[in-house]
């Protein structure tokens, strides 16, 4: 979401024009802040999409990340891993899930040790309709066509793979 009274010009472009006449080349400076731009106008939409049903991003991916599961549930230590977070935040997330009913825990029957978490029907339906709300805002992501959204994914997928997010031959 912007602001509701956006600027008559662009700050970071006037930033990027007083940073390269200052301190020098302002080519990757723009391009960073544009990014940490970006993500706070999707962030904010998202928010406001997921808000009216109890629920953050967060949580959102992990219910989705059940749903795709082939049982509906994954230890632990393995959401922590898909969903790049600490096992802090894994265990918030899942005690938020847990509380309203969309996720159970339960013991791994093949090791005592592992903690199993696994989506509910009210979890089922939360997410079916939070997916409604996020995919009628196309997720926050506006001014872009399918070509140019494709083009940004392939190129921030390059900057993930570069800065060892993911080890992906291709």
């Amino acid at each position: 979401m912007s602001s509701r009274h956006p600027l008559p010009f662009d700050p970071i472009d006037r930033a990027a024009q007083l940073w390269q006449d200052r301190i020098g080349p302002a080519a990757t400076m723009a391009a960073v802040t544009n990014v940490m731009r970006v993500q706070q106008i999707l962030q904010s939409s998202v928010d406001a999409a997921l808000r009216p049903h109890g629920l953050t991003f967060a949580r959102y991916e992990a219910l989705v990340l059940l749903l795709f599961s082939r049982q509906g549930s994954l230890p632990m230590n393995v959401m922590g891993q898909r969903l790049q977070l600490h096992p802090t935040s894994v265990t918030n997330i899942v005690d938020r899930l847990q509380a309203d009913h969309l996720v159970e825990r339960n013991g791994d029957p093949t090791d005592r040790r592992t903690t199993l978490v696994a989506i509910t029907e009210a979890g089922r339906q939360r997410q079916k309709v939070a997916t409604v709300a996020l995919t009628d805002i196309g997720f926050g992501l506006v001014g872009l066509n399918d070509a140019q959204t494709a083009q940004l994914t392939a190129l921030l997928t390059q900057v993930r793979r570069a800065a060892g997010d993911f080890t992906d031959p291709r």
